[in-house]
């Protein structure tokens, strides 16, 4: 469906005005399905960002610090969230082998099996399917530029 058709508004100052507010509909339409498929889980769209970053990390430990710089949202307390997943079994925290002060943050065995199973539900091509390799492509980097 169209955006005009799904806000009801039919003019726009402008196509970047009209590319601003579809950019920003088109991000709530994805995170709102997103999170449908977080509820069962117990999981928010934060802590599963923070658990992607150290899947990604493995096998090395990662620091609250270097959490804060990779989350996807900057206005996210990634401290509390550590102390959510660390509740629930999905990561462990370490003391630091260099640096007794510093903590040490890695995913455990449990928080990659629930990665495992969010890897199917939230396939990026379910949610994109409507796009061609090339029409991605061409968006990541129409993206990119706008953050230029």
């Amino acid at each position: 469906m169209k955006l005009e058709e799904e806000i009801a508004q039919q003019k726009f100052a402008g196509e970047q005005q009209k590319a601003m507010i579809n950019l920003l509909f088109t991000y709530h339409w994805a995170v709102s399905k997103m999170k449908s498929d977080f509820k069962p889980y117990d999981i928010t769209m934060q802590q599963f960002n923070i658990l992607r970053i150290l899947r990604g990390q493995m096998p090395n430990p990662c620091t609250v610090n270097i959490l804060k710089e990779r989350m996807l949202d900057k206005m996210c307390d990634a401290s509390r969230m550590v102390d959510r997943l660390l509740q629930k079994g999905f990561i462990e925290r370490c003391v630091n082998k260099k640096d007794r002060r510093a903590v040490d943050i890695k995913i455990s065995s449990l928080g990659l099996d629930l990665l495992a199973q969010f890897d199917a539900i939230t396939d990026p091509n379910k949610l994109f399917s409507a796009l061609t390799d090339h029409e991605a492509k061409t968006l990541n980097q129409l993206l990119d530029k706008v953050r230029s």
